[in-house]
């Protein structure tokens, strides 16, 4: 079976989202990509019954390479954010938190210095419908200049790593964050960090991991 390996460790991190209540449902996907090759979760399934067999792989250009289920429908945004950054996994979120700050904001505001893991203040991609090119330009767009997660109008989150892990870990972190915004705007006006302030946070070593080499 061609990426064995990479198309099992899907159904792990399928397991751990929605263990954690960041997917719920069929809703949320996840890929992994190794060399030109993309192991993906198919659509339509619960992430936490997933098999190895059941996720299938597609080439950088989206043509099926093995598999008898069809890719996510969000299959285009993930091979978009492969072309354009140096990642190795990709997770998206329907998570709670994210969901409302994507319904309401147009980026998060750095209110918590981790904020910096992320590649700085984390954009809302404009709204577009699932499954489409102009979605997956969209994203594309709300992640350049080095981000490591986004967030999508009215819809939920996406998160890249260098691997699987590190993948989910941004989006687990992109979930608290939007956690502690949601919580502060009930009490009051959030602080929000200064660009001078996470700039001293920067000096202080604070920065995303590099890229492993794909």
């Amino acid at each position: 079976m061609v990426l064995e390996e990479e198309r099992a460790a899907l159904c792990a991190v399928g397991r751990r989202l929605a263990g954690t209540g960041l997917v719920t449902g069929a809703s949320g996907n996840v890929s992994v990509r190794s060399g030109d090759l993309v192991a993906v979760t198919p659509g339509g399934m619960m992430l936490d019954r997933m098999r190895p067999e059941d996720c299938p792989v597609v080439d950088v250009a989206g043509r099926l390479v093995e598999g008898e289920r069809a890719p996510s429908s969000e299959t285009p945004m993930h091979l978009a954010l492969y072309e354009a950054t140096p990642a190795a996994a990709i997770v998206h979120t329907h998570s709670t938190y994210g969901a409302v700050v994507a319904t309401t904001m147009t980026e998060l505001p750095p209110i918590h210095y981790n904020t910096l893991l992320l590649g700085g203040v984390v954009k809302v991609a404009e709204y577009a419908t699932y499954g489409t090119p102009e979605l997956a330009a969209n994203v594309r767009a709300a992640m350049a200049g080095g981000k490591r997660a986004a967030l999508m109008a009215n819809h939920g989150g996406v998160a890249i790593g260098g691997d699987l892990d590190e993948a989910f870990e941004n989006a687990r972190l992109l979930e608290w964050l939007c956690g502690v915004y949601v919580r502060a705007k009930t009490i009051g006006e959030p602080r929000v960090l200064t660009d001078g302030e996470l700039a001293r946070v920067v000096e202080r070593g604070l920065t995303p991991p590099e890229f492993p080499p794909l």
